[in-house]
């Protein structure tokens, strides 16, 4: 992973992670990071916060995707309408059957280029081929795998075969909200593209574990946070 350098910067690098870190961690508007930050007796405003956000959130999503173990051969798609600008876009997700996620496309249109574009990205970046592909019933994906030769692993379904694509919305739906909606196709892209690795490191599912593996995952998620946040 590589070292993140924080120099030219004012504040101490532990404040600028504490605030990158809430802002993507949890359900917050840089608003609310800014209060946050003054009830700890730091005077920062929304600005300098949001060019953290801008500046290090990147750094720090591709440096735990860098650490992330590979994530499962069994792989969900959906997609789901987010207004954008006024403008009705698609939010093309990839996750895992474990709630992994994989990828995320903000796109104009709902077509076979578009499930091409998600299904190529996958296989480059994710480095194992996948043992099924559960999409809704969308022809566009049947299409897609077809070029890629996938039909034998597509298992198209309805919303009961795919709830964990399903489900996976709603983190990014909260999100929308809190932000009043994304502004464009490109801050929506970038926002999304650092949040899912930093959502994966500390999507712990405390409901499915005991309070001592829930302890022990936390440690392991700490630690990953530490190696891919350590300056240069």
């Amino acid at each position: 992973m590589k070292p993140i350098s924080f120099k030219r910067h004012r504040f101490p690098p532990a404040v600028i992670l504490q605030a990158v870190r809430w802002y993507f961690r949890f359900t917050l508007s840089i608003r609310d990071v800014e209060e946050l930050m003054a009830e700890r007796g730091i005077e920062v405003s929304r600005e300098t916060i949001r060019c953290w956000i801008i500046k290090f959130g990147p750094l720090i999503a591709a440096n735990l995707r860098r650490r992330r173990d590979r994530p499962t051969g069994r792989w969900h798609l959906d997609e789901a309408v987010v207004k954008i600008g006024g403008r009705r876009m698609y939010l093309w997700r990839a996750v895992d059957d474990e709630g992994e996620v994989l990828d995320i496309l903000v796109q104009k249109r709902r077509n076979k280029h578009t499930a091409l574009k998600l299904l190529r990205r996958l296989l480059r970046n994710i480095g194992i081929h996948p043992e099924t592909i559960v999409t809704d019933k969308l022809a566009s994906d049947r299409a897609a795998m077809k070029v890629l030769h996938l039909q034998t692993r597509h298992m198209p379904g309805g919303m009961r075969e795919n709830n964990r694509a399903e489900n996976s919305h709603l983190v990014i739906r909260r999100r929308e909200r809190k932000q009043q909606r994304f502004k464009s196709q490109g801050s929506a892209q970038r926002f999304l593209s650092t949040h899912g690795p930093i959502y994966n490191a500390f999507n712990l599912q405390p409901h499915l574990i005991s309070r001592p593996s829930l302890r022990i995952l936390r440690g392991h998620a700490e630690a990953a946070w530490a190696a891919a946040t350590q300056a240069a």
